[in-house]
């Protein structure tokens, strides 16, 4: 399955969407026409840094979400899941139908005017301990003005607040075992915090007067990292909590990938999202999939030995006709059947079922047949190491930040 998603607030750039203005241009006259500016000289030029400040920064990120989805419909093939990190969470909705481009551009705009009012905070990011860590470190230094804002990846969280505490607990972080940044984030506020509840009471207010459609594709909601339901009010509550309340980002993705999703696709110019899921994905043991297990043993155990490498790429749903199966190859068929499962298989079963799909979802209705074991998560082979300076440079050397060369000198400097 396929799931596309879409950046929010901090991806803003000069120059974002040049490739596509040209090929929507309909679409740019009705946001030039809501905003009441032109949004392609806004993103090409960035006239007077306006991209650095919320009320310019979203509506522009929408619009060229808008873009990027208006090309994949022509492009790419339709998707069985959407989800946006923040501020994408609208290109989400509207690109699932739950209100057209000028409702949600009309959105946005209001809700970066209520966040851009809220001052005296900022955003920053931890990268490299893990969220438990954060908070640990949080509370023993009493940093009561400071919460957890996004939760984007395995050792990556955001915090958020006032830039006097951030200050202050900045160098407790950069002593910290493992850490590899504490990097300010481009936003103007402390989203994502309860310093932003009062933007949510009155952007509650303004989505109160807002009708939603039904989605025709799921959409995964930042708050709760599930799907949101079908009631349109609880899609205004969570809109609307979404201002004050952490993203969830990693639960979101969890969600996806459990449910089956193999590809993700970012609609942007940039590959924030993809880097985050890809390490998401990495600490993401695979979910249980007893019907896959059991096609594969069908073609490795069963069909390969009597027919050959062939049934290695042999359609899940092919019958097997197409191989020219003589009554004696299925009574074969049948016996090996018995002998990797473990139970008596008549041969007349193997001729009913005739593909390797049809088999595998006859057995499973069976209860003798014995399941295959769940997949192991991988062993983290890191985490054995006593000497946590150890552990920390073979971090540094599997994620780039250290070569190859530069890690052996440290580690023995370190013997």
């Amino acid at each position: 399955m396929r799931c596309y998603v879409f950046p929010g607030q901090g991806t803003q750039k000069k120059g974002m969407g040049r490739s596509l203005f040209a090929r929507f241009p309909d679409l740019i006259r009705r946001a030039d026409q809501v905003l009441g500016y032109p949004v392609e000289e806004l993103c090409r030029d960035n006239p007077d840094r306006r991209l650095s400040e919320t009320a310019y920064a979203q509506p522009a990120i929408y619009v060229v979400n808008a873009l990027h989805w208006s090309a994949a419909q022509e492009d790419l093939p339709p998707a069985d899941f959407l989800a946006g990190h923040s501020l994408g969470e609208y290109s989400a909705l509207f690109a699932a139908g739950a209100f057209d481009f000028e409702t949600g551009l009309t959105l946005v705009q209001r809700r970066a005017e209520l966040m851009g009012q809220v001052s005296g905070g900022g955003m920053a990011a931890v990268v490299g301990l893990p969220e438990q860590v954060v908070e640990e470190i949080l509370q023993r230094h009493d940093a009561t003005g400071v919460v957890i804002a996004n939760y984007n990846a395995p050792e990556q969280v955001v915090l958020s607040g006032s830039h006097q505490e951030l200050a202050r607990i900045k160098p407790f972080f950069e002593k910290a075992e493992g850490v590899r940044g504490f990097i300010p984030v481009r936003v103007s506020g402390p989203f994502h915090s309860p310093a932003m509840a009062p933007a949510a009471a009155r952007f509650r207010d303004l989505l109160a007067s807002v009708d939603l459609a039904a989605l025709r594709t799921p959409v995964v909601s930042n708050v709760t990292g599930r799907p949101f339901g079908p009631d349109a009010q609880d899609i205004r509550d969570l809109l609307a909590q979404q201002i004050a309340q952490p993203v969830r980002w990693t639960d979101c993705i969890h969600h996806l990938l459990n449910a089956g999703v193999s590809a993700f696709t970012e609609l942007s110019d940039t590959k924030v999202l993809t880097s985050l899921i890809d390490r998401i994905t990495a600490a993401h043991p695979p979910a249980p999939d007893p019907r896959r297990d059991l096609i594969q043993r069908i073609k490795h155990d069963i069909l390969q030995p009597e027919i050959g490498d062939e049934a290695l790429d042999f359609d899940d749903d092919a019958s097997f006709r197409r191989l020219g199966l003589n009554s004696i190859i299925y009574v074969r068929l049948a016996r090996r059947a018995a002998t990797v499962l473990g139970v008596p298989i008549k041969p007349d079963v193997i001729f009913q079922h005739r593909s390797c799909a049809a088999l595998a979802d006859h057995l499973l209705t069976r209860d003798d047949i014995p399941r295959a074991e769940a997949p192991k998560a991988p062993p983290a082979p890191l985490r054995d190491y006593q000497d946590e300076r150890v552990t920390a440079l073979l971090r540094d050397c599997a994620n780039g930040t250290l070569s190859v060369p530069r890690t052996i000198e440290a580690i023995r400097a370190l013997a």
